[in-house]
This record gives structure tokens, C-alpha cells and sequence, in this order.
């Protein structure tokens, strides 16, 4: 196509700019913070906004805002109907450990670097340039190209819910530069919610599990656990010490235990992932209870939970012990995750995320799962839900840009993928993840030392140009 030839040309003439204009934007450390006056998300976050909407102005397009809380630039068509380009300009926070200033936006080894390189300050500038460089060839789309902002995608999308109650009209298609190459097809429902317990014991006498706490997040592989023990009885906790030492021993796992005045402390440590991946991690809630069960307590409420969790959840990561170990053809299996554990005297609570196939529903989840928990009157306080969405391989969208991905990567062999983590693709209707990390990358996404290199910046620009282009064309 002679006009992509030029676009190419144009990007590549644009080279510079747009390498500085990543580094200025990486610059801005965007985390949601509390709202201040009229930024919702902070002041930086609204720094991030500001400066992609200046650009905006600057080349021409026009803007929508939606009262700070996000909004769109568009490149405005000669016909009816939107192609959404769906990215958000928040990030993670930038956590410890970095070998380079995490908002320096400086360029290493031919490598941008910095918190929001690939998650997604990175893409959208890729996709913002594949805009201006179509504009710049004398390209007039017949749909509008609209590249909307999100603003809080990494925490509560409240943010991208008050931009679609209030703009006008919305995409018909498009796609989200948020996720994997080749292209996400799928993405699994996701279910938050607690499995709660009460426990009936009086006055104990004898060892006592006063409390236990762990996780920090329900979508997050525990990587830290504690547990208080109380011997109400006066026998004292070397056999405790004991038996800690041969689980060390016997498990290789980060456990240790200390005296706390009369009590006593014992402690886990075990790996982070995210919870649609929970086989990367290492769950020290699980590791914490396999050891408890070692143990005796006075009070048999307590050893009943903890047998309970030992013998239906433990390190199996796709429900086949809680009724739930569904899968289908499309997604694979159910993906089951003890993110957090809130323990008392009194009660104990299990935070759990799930990743459900995309053929299922929520109530089939549930319905399962409370098979097993009607056996040992757990109950269950229900969460967040987000549905699944599964568009097929064979539809307009997803041929179009596989196709696109295998013209500029050559990559015959990669299929469309169904993933169990969550983009804005679930927020804008018949739109997909495509992009931005290519599947030989590594994933540096919300880890330290986050990187893109200039060559993927400059092949991402390449293929959403392309993108944009065929989706504003393609036949109604």
C-alpha cells in the first residue's frame, strides 16, 4: 500500500520526537494518588492527562474531556463510526530495587527506560504517532480514529466508567494496546470474594492460633504470612521451635519464628505473581497452613479450618477440590487464588480470586464451589465480578489484526490468545488486547528496570498505524 510506505517513511522521520516525547511523559510519575481539587487521580496522573492532551492540540486533533476523569483525541472521519484505540496513562507504583531512576525516562543500550515504558505510556505514544504520521501522509479516515485516555486503569477504573457515561458516541471497534502480541481473543471472568468462617470455641486451654495475617491483594500471590500462637497451658513452644526447624529443613522455604512475650511468632515468606498466574509465584499462605496442620490446637474449630484449607485448597491452583475445577477448549482451566487471610479468635476469612473460562458464568462458579463449603458452614461474601469477553478467531476484528501482526513480525506460528488478566478491552464494547509485548519479550511489566526498546517502540508504531488504518477502512 503506497500510503503505508509513506506513513512508514513519516514514522520514521518522527523518530526523535517521539523518543522524547516518551522520556517527557515517563518523566511524570503518574500513580493514582488522592484526588486534589478538580484531578481526580492526583496531580500527577493529571500531569500525564495534560501533557497528551497539549499534543493533541499541538498536531491538530480534536479533544474531549470528561471532566478530568479521561477522554479521547480524535482524528476526526469523513463517515460514520469510531475505531477505538483504548490505553491508559496511570502506572504502578515503582516499588525497590531499580538499576536506573524509575522516572528518568532516560535511553540505556538503545532501551527507554522507565516505570510506564510498556505498561502503557510506551503503546499509547506508539499509537498517539501512528496517529499524527496518517494525518501528516494526507490520510482521510472514513471512520474517526479515536485514542481514548484512561486514568486510573491500574487501580479502579472509576475513571473510564464516568468517560463512557458522558461522551457522545462509542468505538464499533477497536482495540486496547494494554496486553500480548498476537492478539487477545479472550479474557477470562474474574471473581473476588471471601470464604468466611465462625468459630464457636470458649476458653481454651492449651496451644492457641491467635491470629494469622497475609497477602496484601486479592489478584496478588501471597508473598508474606505471620501467625500468632498462645500455650494458654504453660508447655511452652520448643516443640513449636522443632517443628519449625524440620519444615525449613524438609521444605527449603523461608519460615521462621521468634518469641513475642508470651506468645509466639512464626513467619513466611514466599514468591509474588500476579493472580492470573498463580503457578509463578509461591503462595505463603498455602506453605503456612501446610505447617499449621502439623500442629495440635486446643480448639478443634481451628484444626477443622486448617484441614479444611490443607485438604481442599493447598497448592492445587484450579479449584479441584472446591467444585469449580472447570475448563473449556477456548480458555483452559480455572485459575484459583488465595490472595489474602484475615484470622482470629473468632473468625476466619479467606480472600480468593478466580479466573473463570469464558464459555461459564459467575453462578456456575459459585454454585460449585458451594457444594463443598455447605459441608463445613463456610459461607461466602461475593466481590467484584467482571465478565468474561471472548471475541471468536474467525470475526472481522480478530483476522484483521492477526493478519497485521504476521505481515510485520513474520510469526506464522502464534495464535490468538485467552488470557486470565483484565484490560479496558472489558470496558469498550468488540474491542481486543493487541499488543504491545511481542511473545519473544521479556515481561517487565509492573517489575523494576521496566524497559521498551527503541526497535519495539518503532515496530509498534508501524503495526498500530496499520492498525488504525485497516479497522477505519474495514467494511461496515
Amino acid at each position: 500500500m503506497e500510503l503505508l510506505t509513506r506513513v512508514n517513511k513519516r514514522i520514521e522521520e518522527n523518530k526523535a520526537e517521539m523518543i522524547s516525547s516518551l522520556s517527557k511523559l515517563i518523566s511524570i510519575p503518574s500513580v493514582v494518588s488522592d484526588a486534589k481539587g478538580n484531578m481526580p487521580f492526583g496531580e500527577e496522573v493529571h500531569k500525564a492527562y495534560l501533557f497528551m492532551m497539549q499534543k493533541a492540540e499541538e498536531e491538530g486533533f480534536d479533544f474531549f474531556d470528561a471532566d478530568n476523569y479521561g477522554g479521547h483525541i480524535d482524528f476526526t472521519g469523513t463517515e460514520d463510526g469510531i475505531v477505538g484505540v483504548v490505553g491508559h496513562l496511570d502506572v504502578v507504583p515503582e516499588g525497590s530495587g531499580w538499576d536506573f531512576e524509575p522516572y528518568g525516562g532516560e535511553i540505556i543500550d538503545g532501551n527507554i527506560c522507565g516505570r510506564g515504558t510498556t505498561d502503557d505510556k510506551g503503546p499509547v505514544i506508539a499509537s498517539f504517532y501512528a496517529m499524527k504520521a496518517l494525518k501528516e501522509c494526507g490520510y482521510e479516515p472514513k471512520r474517526t480514529i479515536r485514542l481514548i485516555l484512561g486514568l486510573d486503569e491500574e487501580t479502579n477504573w472509576h475513571g473510564m466508567r464516568y468517560y463512557l457515561e458522558r461522551v457522545g458516541d462509542k468505538p464499533d471497534l477497536g482495540f486496547t494496546p494494554d496486553g500480548d502480541f498476537p492478539a487477545i481473543h479472550g479474557e477470562k471472568g474474574i471473581l473476588i470474594f471471601d470464604m468466611v468462617k465462625k468459630f464457636n470455641h470458649g476458653t481454651i486451654k492449651g496451644l492457641e492460633l491467635s491470629s494469622v495475617k497475609g497477602g496484601t491483594a486479592a489478584n496478588s500471590v501471597a508473598d508474606y504470612a505471620r501467625c500468632v500462637l498462645h500455650e494458654s497451658a504453660g508447655a511452652g513452644y520448643e516443640h513449636v521451635k522443632e517443628q519449625v526447624a524440620a519444615f525449613r529443613s524438609e521444605k527449603g522455604c523461608k519460615i521462621n519464628c521468634k518469641g513475642i512475650g508470651k506468645s509466639f511468632e512464626i513467619t513466611v515468606q514466599g514468591v509474588s505473581a500476579h493472580g492470573a498466574k498463580p503457578e509463578q509465584g509461591l503462595n505463603a499462605i498455602t506453605m503456612l497452613m501446610e505447617f499449621l496442620g502439623r500442629l495440635n490446637f486446643a480448639s478443634e474449630d481451628t484444626n477443622d479450618f486448617i484441614s479444611f484449607y490443607n485438604e481442599r485448597i493447598g497448592y492445587r491452583l484450579h479449584g479441584e477440590e472446591m467444585g469449580c475445577a472447570f475448563e473449556d477448549e477456548p480458555s483452559g482451566k480455572l485459575v484459583f487464588n488465595v490472595g489474602m487471610i484475615e484470622l482470629d479468635k473468632k473468625t476466619a476469612k479467606l480472600t480468593i480470586n478466580v479466573r473463570y473460562p469464558v464459555t461459564m458464568d459467575d453462578e456456575q462458579v459459585y454454585s460449585g464451589i458451594m457444594t463443598v463449603l455447605d459441608k463445613y458452614d463456610i459461607g461466602i461474601v461475593k466481590g467484584k465480578h467482571e465478565a468474561p469477553i471472548y471475541v471468536v478467531e474467525d470475526e472481522p476484528l480478530v483476522q484483521t489484526l492477526m493478519d497485521i501482526y504476521r505481515k510485520h513480525t513474520g510469526d506464522m506460528e502464534s495464535k490468538p490468545l485467552v488470557i486470565g488478566g483484565g484490560t479496558y478491552a472489558r470496558a469498550v464494547e468488540n474491542t481486543i488486547a493487541f499488543g504491545a509485548r511481542f511473545p519473544e519479550d521479556e515481561d517487565v511489566m509492573h517489575q523494576k528496570n521496566e524497559y521498551i526498546s527503541i526497535d519495539n517502540m518503532m515496530k509498534l508504531t508501524r503495526i498500530y498505524a496499520e492498525a488504525i488504518y485497516r479497522l477505519a477502512e474495514l467494511d461496515k
